[in-house]
């Protein structure tokens, strides 16, 4: 039985399964099945363990928990795309996810629903996807650019229209950029034009991003002090939040933002303020310790967030292995509570002792998996 529109199924019925990841990285065809609440890939380092979490994070519109282009992720020594797919699961039904790329347009992006192409955006309105990575430990002392990134992937799990959105605002800004940036003075009525678009897109992303900084402050503000430390969030605004104001303020910045020959001002300016609870110390001034569990905080504080009409699943790539056991055991007990599909990579078993007995567990060598 196939679903023909976005579901609405009780969450704890639904789960991604028969994953098949086809000359994908280090992957040549992997075939991962069996799947449960928790699912845990081992091996040594290199062995693939974060390409599969990678494969998975494709069924979220942008670019994958590495941000990396297309024509970086097909098998070095083949010259025939990629393909990944899998099925969703719901009760007695099912939905068959699909993405990749052909060798012919290796910068497109196929995205199939059922076997019916879909622009990647739909991708939302299946899955919420949050995901962990060692790679985001440095989100804190990065430019502001990696945290608005942040800020939207977890926006776009609550929300699915963020996509199109933020796609909006971000296609609205680079014409804009385009125009100041011309020796020919831009055409008034076209700079008008283009400025609405810019300030309803750009005002709607705005709100979204400000709206999910105070639900996640509220939910990291009802959970325990211990034993990860809390943070406390804010949204900074790179400019009006009102669509009109924004606008006007677009269109008064016009000879400022044609000299600097960029926009100045707008929510692609946006800075997500993050200080740890209780020290009242910003987050890029904490120990690297304090930074990666307050990034867990968030993460866990998101997962409580994702709403009951989409399927959650929640990747952690290595999570576990800087953590002392009690934290991993807090850490697994908070995962127990919430209704996300759970993945987790690590080098060994012996982390996971904790929920050995809950796990589908595969060991990835090589590029393959099998289940152990």
């Amino acid at each position: 039985m196939a679903l023909a529109r976005t579901p609405h199924y009780p969450a704890i019925a639904i789960m991604l399964d028969r994953i098949l990841l086809s000359r994908f990285r280090n992957h040549g065809e992997t075939r991962i099945e069996g799947t449960t609440r928790f699912n845990l890939l081992v091996g040594e380092n290199g062995a693939g363990k974060t390409n599969v979490l990678e494969a998975i994070s494709l069924f979220a519109p942008g670019r994958g928990l590495r941000r990396a282009k297309l024509a970086d992720m097909p098998s070095q020594d083949t010259n025939t795309g990629f393909a990944i797919s899998a099925d969703l699961l719901i009760d007695d039904a099912s939905v068959r996810l699909g993405t990749g790329a052909s060798p012919e347009r290796p910068t497109r992006r196929i995205v199939q629903v059922n076997q019916a192409e879909a622009p990647s955006v739909r991708l939302a309105e299946w899955l919420s996807i949050g995901w962990l990575t060692p790679a985001m430990d440095r989100i804190f002392s990065e430019g502001t650019g990696s945290r608005r990134r942040f800020l939207d992937r977890l926006a776009l799990a609550l929300e699915p229209a963020h996509a199109t959105n933020a796609a909006r605002l971000e296609a609205a800004l680079r014409e804009r950029n385009r125009l100041l940036a011309d020796t020919a003075e831009p055409d008034p009525t076209w700079l008008d034009a283009l400025e609405a678009q810019l300030a309803e897109t750009g005002a709607r992303v705005a709100r979204s991003r400000f709206s999910l900084v105070e639900q996640l402050d509220a939910a990291l503000a009802a959970l325990p002090d211990s034993p990860f430390a809390r943070p406390s969030l804010t949204y900074v605004a790179g400019g009006p939040m009102n669509a009109a104001e924004l606008a006007a303020s677009l269109r008064q910045g016009r000879r400022r933002d044609r000299a600097a020959q960029r926009t100045l001002v707008g929510p692609h300016r946006d800075e997500l303020a993050v200080t740890m609870a209780g020290k009242g110390q910003p987050a890029a001034d904490c120990s690297t310790g304090e930074q990666k569990a307050m990034l867990i905080a968030i993460t866990l504080a998101h997962a409580i967030l994702l709403d009951t009409d989409r399927p959650r699943l929640l990747l952690l790539d290595e999570v576990a292995a800087h953590l002392d056991p009690l934290r991993r055991e807090a850490l697994f007990d908070r995962l127990r509570g919430g209704t996300a599909q759970i993945w987790l990579t690590g080098t060994e078993l012996a982390p996971f002792d904790a929920i050995a007995g809950e796990a589908a567990v595969w060991r990835v060598s090589d590029g393959k998996g099998e289940r152990l």
